[in-house]
């Protein structure tokens, strides 16, 4: 018996993925297909994949062409699979001619000419085509034009912005400066939304009143009743609202949540996070605090993500305590949110004007994991033990700070017109609640 394997991704199955396993199949007598996995796709660039990996599985296996199906989930993989299975020929497309000779120490290699005129990145490119509009003066906005060039599909078609700095960037993209807010939605299918913090909320809603998509910088508003209600317009006019907080969006993160949520460290008992980035800000003078972004609106809702993903929305008891900076008692330079739960307890510390080890903590009844600085960056995290033999590292690629994945989920979420499922409603909601008491002062002590 001659055993073929050749892998791919197989993503929106099509014409092309069909000719490629029958041709594959007719090279023996006896076909594996490999199917990479998510993760395993991230890595290797394939970020914008639409399908889960049962959907692609479950494409492949309905051909009736495979006589076995495997996973692929990492680096050097074939080489296992190839001894695993005392396989015989290994093949794939002629767009990868040459990148596998090496396997020829362990059996034959065969490159297949591909099917012209189809390919999954055309077909995702067709089918999830949108124009993206993006308002908004921080210079991180230039982050996401040229991200989303890497992501299938989506093109930055104008920005508002009073930023000379990012206007003169536009030029060079030859990307389109709307002179006003209508203009910009006018001319996109969705907005990213990244003004200050206080115009949040007209921006969003603006935005679905005239049936756009929405990606929002978080806060999505600043008080939780503006909240609901942007929650529930998206919902009237079917559209989409995501929060945006890049870390929520990264593979170590969502890996993180899981286990924690699985007992690997046994049952949570507090979770610790320090978000903070030092602005000189105490030796100026005239400055400007409406214009920048503060600590609770820039930091918070990075630092609360862990707590209220873990140990969700339902606290007991909660205490704010901050410094503030300006006369009208918004800008804060340091900010700790202390939570009680029934059976746990949480701290957030955010700062733009006090600096300090950003690292998160999260306690349990087994062991902890531990994220080094920049966790929010998070593509490393260990779970440490008791008996340090027991430790356990974990290592996830993560491109673009997050800012990609951010965005293909957008994506996705309009395409299969389903909720943000990395950032539930609920979470939305007590973000905004938590900024809100710290406007109003309720359970807000000043140092």
């Amino acid at each position: 018996m001659i055993k073929v394997l050749t892998y791919g991704t197989y993503d929106l199955l099509h014409f092309g993925h069909i000719r490629l396993l029958e041709r594959a199949k007719a090279l023996g007598d006896y076909l594996i297909v490999g199917i990479t996995a998510d993760d395993f796709d991230k890595t290797r660039g394939k970020i914008n994949v639409q399908q889960s990996l049962m959907e692609r599985i479950e494409a492949v296996r309905a051909l009736g062409i495979a006589d076995e199906i495997i996973i692929e989930e990492y680096e050097g993989q074939k080489i296992d699979d190839i001894k695993r299975y005392n396989v015989d020929i290994f093949t794939v497309g002629s767009d990868w001619r040459g990148v596998f000779d090496y396997l020829g120490e362990y059996c034959k290699v065969v490159y297949l000419e591909r099917t012209e005129g189809v390919s999954s990145s055309e077909l995702r490119s067709e089918t999830r085509a949108l124009k993206l509009g993006i308002v908004g003066n921080g210079i991180h906005i230039l982050k996401y034009i040229d991200e989303s060039e890497v992501v299938n599909g989506v093109r930055v078609s104008a920005v508002y912005t009073e930023s000379n700095e990012i206007l003169s960037k536009l030029k060079e993209k030859k990307i389109s400066a709307s002179k006003n807010y209508d203009e910009l939605l006018e001319n996109c299918d969705a907005v990213y939304v990244s003004s200050l913090p206080k115009s949040h909320y007209e921006h969003v809603k603006k935005a679905l009143m005239n049936g756009k998509h929405v990606l929002c910088e978080s806060p999505v508003a600043l008080k939780k009743e503006q909240c609901a209600k942007l929650l529930s317009l998206a919902k009237e006019k079917e559209v989409v609202l995501s929060e945006g907080i890049k870390t929520a969006y990264s593979t170590a993160f969502e890996r993180l949540a899981l286990l924690i949520k699985s007992g690997k460290i046994g049952e949570v008992v507090s979770v610790d996070a320090t978000c903070t980035s030092l602005r000189d800000l105490h030796s100026k003078e005239n400055v400007d605090y409406s214009k920048l972004w503060n600590s609770i609106c820039g930091w918070g809702p990075t630092g609360l993500l862990p707590v209220f993903k873990i140990l969700g929305t339902d606290y007991v008891e909660k205490r704010i305590i901050t410094r503030l900076l300006d006369e009208d008692n918004s800008f804060d330079a340091f900010t700790k949110i202390e939570f009680l739960y029934n059976s746990a307890t949480a701290t957030v510390k955010v700062a733009k004007g006090v600096k300090s080890e950003g690292e998160l903590v999260i306690s349990g009844t087994k062991g902890y994991v531990y994220v080094p600085a920049p966790w929010w960056k998070t593509d490393y995290f260990e779970i440490r033990f008791e008996d340090p033999a027991d430790n356990k590292r974990y290592f996830y690629q993560l491109d673009g700070e997050g800012i990609r994945y951010e965005l293909v989920s957008f994506v996705k979420s309009i395409s299969h017109k389903q909720k943000n499922i990395y950032i539930e409603d609920r979470v939305t909601m007590a973000i905004a609640e938590i900024i809100e008491d710290f406007y109003s002062g309720k359970d807000v002590t000043r140092i």
